[in-house]
């Protein structure tokens, strides 16, 4: 593998990350809720899900999901159910910033949960990391060497990206004191989560 390859799969990989998606906006809403001692769990477990979804993938996984469309589907209405249930939390908690728990103990735990749940039961990042890999291999060089270093690259880079959303949405919660503000942030992250949801389920995937 040559460095361009890497560096190739580096900038491409930053730009697909930076695009919020349904796990970008479960880290803003903690820490929007929480402030900014929830980056490190929520950007941990945003990692541990990437890595999770692209283990599969190099296990194979990923090319049984792309063949299967029984296993594909319960994937998605599990993840699909999950980011409703999600939406629904968010949407009623109103005019507060408490709608992820903000006292129990385990509350670190529960945030890595979260984020881990919603990164990895997306059947579509196992597929996608199978479609995306396989640009930057070189046929030519030892596989597994390869798949570490670009598995590390993509965690590191999914790690800072979501530990960067939580840091800035943390500042930005020092600015938000309406009630009406929350709640209408509360709502609108809310209905995205529900909507990313059904969208989840609703759009066929090709192939």
């Amino acid at each position: 593998m040559s460095f361009e390859s890497w560096l190739a799969f580096a900038a491409a990989s930053t730009v697909l990350l930076v695009i919020p998606g349904p796990t970008i906006l479960l880290v803003v809403s903690y820490a929007l809720g929480q402030g900014w001692r929830t980056a490190l769990p929520m950007a941990a477990g945003v990692a541990l899900g990437d890595f999770t979804a692209m283990t599969l993938s190099m296990l194979g996984i990923g090319a049984l999901l792309a063949t299967s469309a029984t296993i594909f589907t319960v994937l998605k209405w599990i993840g699909a159910a999950y980011l409703v249930y999600l939406g629904i939390k968010l949407f009623r908690a109103g005019g507060t910033l408490e709608a992820p728990p903000r006292t129990e103990r385990s509350t670190a735990v529960t945030m890595v949960a979260h984020a881990w749940l919603v990164t990895a039961l997306n059947p579509k990042s196992i597929t996608f990391f199978v479609a995306f890999l396989p640009q930057f291999i070189d046929r030519h060089g030892d596989f597994w060497t390869q798949m570490a270093i670009f598995e590390a690259t993509f965690l590191a880079l999914a790690f800072l990206n979501a530990f960067g959303y939580a840091l800035a949405a943390a500042r930005a919660r020092a600015l938000v004191g309406s009630p009406r503000a929350i709640r209408a942030f509360n709502r609108t992250g809310g209905t995205l989560l529900v909507g990313a949801g059904v969208a989840s389920v609703a759009i066929r995937t090709n192939g």
